[in-house]
């Protein structure tokens, strides 16, 4: 599969490391865990939204955009990214922020992700909750255009058949990097939300043969939800790389919901759990809404049994530890009360 054929930028520190968590696996008992550390790819403290800016901005600057627009929460991780990567174009960059968790304490609001957006020059504007926020971009995109401006819309996530490739890629490399040491992968897991990754993830493995399961641990939506979301994106995904649309089934797209809590962006005890075990055992950090719920689902499946001892389990570390800076007092750590 010839992904060259489509427009990319480089500016990832890819491959990212696929490490093996010794520690955490003697301490629960279970299956070999590793992780993949797409927290390192580079752009401003990295994360897996990177991988799909290579291929937005492209499009991006093929298209002959000078100003970008998206939207996410407000300590969105991908409009972060995107603010960096605007940056490093020297494009304008304007984010539409939504208050999706109802918290305005001044850590949540104005550091963490929401410090670096800034610094990173970007235009920031706020949403209210339940906002239609694809509306949102296009009305800002018009104001734009009437300005005389071309903007570039990127989806909430990046998560459309363009950023969709970036995964598709990360699953060629991981693939490649467990053939070079020899390591059966039986299970990859991650944190799934706005669905890119984990479709990109899917259609790469299957259209490999690769034999290596997805499971995404969702931190927004419901089971069902989540998988058709996932598998609508892999369908368009397989469509625009011209690959037959049965490559991948709808039993291959999973998702588990179980993990979410009250609420997207709402900490839970299971997460915090999962952040201070990565970070005591291990030393890499996690964040509050993607990672640390979904590497709390990975632990809670291990204690059950779902994975076998002896089997290879690699944990999709998304990024996001930035937006720790944003939830102080959810640990209950000296000083921060």
């Amino acid at each position: 599969m010839h992904l060259s054929r489509f427009p990319r930028l480089h500016f990832a520190h890819l491959p990212t490391p696929l490490e093996p968590l010794e520690r955490i696996s003697k301490h629960l008992d279970g299956p070999n865990l590793w992780i993949k550390r797409d927290d390192c790819t580079g752009l401003s403290s990295g994360g897996n939204k990177t991988r799909k800016l290579e291929f937005l901005m492209a499009e991006a600057i093929e298209q002959g955009a000078d100003t970008i627009i998206t939207q996410g929460a407000t300590q969105s991780n991908h409009a972060r990214q995107t603010c960096a990567a605007a940056a490093r174009l020297g494009q304008e960059c304007h984010i539409l922020l939504e208050d999706r968790t109802g918290y305005h304490d001044e850590a949540y609001a104005h550091n963490g992700n929401v410090l670096l957006d800034q610094l990173h020059g970007g235009s920031i504007s706020l949403r209210p909750a339940d906002s239609d926020m694809n509306a949102e971009m296009e009305h800002l995109a018009q104001q734009l255009r009437d300005d005389g401006k071309k903007p570039y819309v990127i989806p909430g996530g990046g998560s459309n058949e363009t950023g969709a490739l970036g995964y598709v890629n990360a699953a060629f490399e991981l693939t490649h990097q467990a053939n070079e040491r020899s390591l059966q992968i039986d299970h990859l897991l991650h944190a799934t939300g706005s669905a890119g990754t984990q479709a990109g993830l899917v259609v790469g493995m299957q259209a490999m043969n690769s034999g290596i399961p997805v499971y995404g641990v969702g931190v927004n939506a419901a089971k069902q939800q989540q998988e058709e979301k996932v598998f609508d994106l892999a369908q368009r995904t397989l469509d625009f790389m011209d690959l037959s649309q049965g490559l991948v089934a709808r039993e291959d797209v999973v998702a588990n919901s179980d993990y979410v809590g009250e609420g997207y962006g709402l900490p839970t005890d299971s997460m915090v759990e999962a952040v201070k075990m990565l970070a005591s055992f291990e030393g890499i950090l996690l964040d509050p809404v993607y990672a640390g719920k979904g590497f709390a689902g990975l632990i809670d499946l291990v204690r059950k049994g779902h994975f076998k001892k002896g089997e290879n389990v690699v944990f999709l570390h998304t990024g996001g530890s930035v937006s720790l800076f944003a939830y102080p007092k959810i640990f209950d750590l000296p000083g921060y009360s």
